[in-house]
């Protein structure tokens, strides 16, 4: 199963480049022109135009870029002429701290919220918590940023209102600089995982093996969380699969306005200036950043479940 997985990734990945391609020479605007402002000449764009092979058939300059990228040459940036991989090494380390900080918050507090939720289903607690998923559901990104900004930065001096410190300058520097972003992806994360494992929880607390451990004198807590939430677990790794390559996409907002160097800030300002190669190979992380999510999901199904796995080896 993983092995098709793996081969059906290629046709993804040359779809993807095909389409991102594609798209970005729709978009109106020059590179050229973008590049040398609005003092540029016709011969100026002609000539710049001609530097980045922009003047080259379409096909031609797909399969130059495709021939760098296997060889893993993302090409050059258009405004700096900086080596675009030596970019990605710098910022997506940034982006991949911030994800997984979200991640894990969302995971402490959203999957025993979800289980509260369905243990005490129908109660005011259950109800506390299906309003407090929808409305982190249903505010975007963005404004629990611009709150945490105005409560944590501005208010109360905790955290800076943007800017990013690396772990190598100091750890505590470091989580207070993405501490505010954090929960600003956290919690539209959370507020699904919290749906869901409710959900999951429900379906399997009224199965009847459940209902044969509660006649047999097991505890709660054995019950729950030896037997219900294992079994529940295969639908919510399902959405953590699926999550995980949006929470990567909310980080272009998030960065931006906090003013973190990431892979987000990177293609926002790649995008502005018209710098193809640099939102090309942005795009494409990201994409492959989804691609590992739900390979890393089948595999964590074949724990979780051992006929998935007896299946996928038959």
């Amino acid at each position: 199963m993983i092995l098709r997985r793996l081969l059906l990734t290629i046709p993804i990945l040359i779809g993807t480049s095909i389409i991102v391609f594609a798209i970005l020479r729709l978009i109106p605007g020059d590179p050229a022109a973008a590049i040398l402002g609005s003092n540029a000449t016709p011969d100026m764009i002609v000539q710049v135009r001609s530097q980045l092979g922009l003047d080259q058939p379409i096909y031609q300059q797909f399969v130059t870029w495709i021939t760098g990228i296997v060889q893993g040459d993302f090409g050059h940036d258009y405004i700096t002429n900086q080596s675009i991989t030596e970019e990605l090494a710098v910022r997506l380390p940034v982006t991949l701290e911030l994800a997984a900080f979200a991640f894990i918050l969302a995971l402490l507090f959203a999957v025993p919220l979800g289980v509260i939720s369905a243990v005490r289903q129908g109660g005011w607690l259950d109800r506390a918590v299906r309003a407090f998923a929808v409305f982190t559901i249903a505010i975007p990104d963005f404004v629990f940023g611009i709150l945490g900004i105005l409560v944590f930065a501005l208010a109360l001096s905790v955290v800076p209102s943007s800017g990013f410190v690396p772990i190598s300058a100091g750890l505590g520097d470091n989580l207070r600089s993405l501490a505010v972003p954090a929960v600003a992806l956290a919690l539209g994360l959370g507020g699904v995982l919290i749906r869901v494992t409710r959900s999951a929880m429900l379906d399997v607390l009224n199965a009847d093996y459940v209902r044969f451990a509660k006649a047999s004198g097991f505890g709660a807590g054995t019950i729950v969380f030896r037997y219900a939430l294992r079994n529940a677990s295969v639908p919510i790794v399902t959405v953590i699969g699926l999550q995980l390559g949006y929470l990567l996409g909310g980080t272009v907002v998030v960065e931006q306005l906090f003013g973190l160097p990431g892979v987000g800030q990177l293609i926002v300002q790649a995008m502005l200036s018209r710098n193809y190669p640099v939102v090309q190979a942005c795009i494409l992380v990201f994409v492959v950043a989804f691609i590992v999510a739900n390979l890393a999901t089948d595999l964590l199904y074949a724990v979780l479940n051992p006929r998935l796995r007896k299946a996928g080896a038959a």
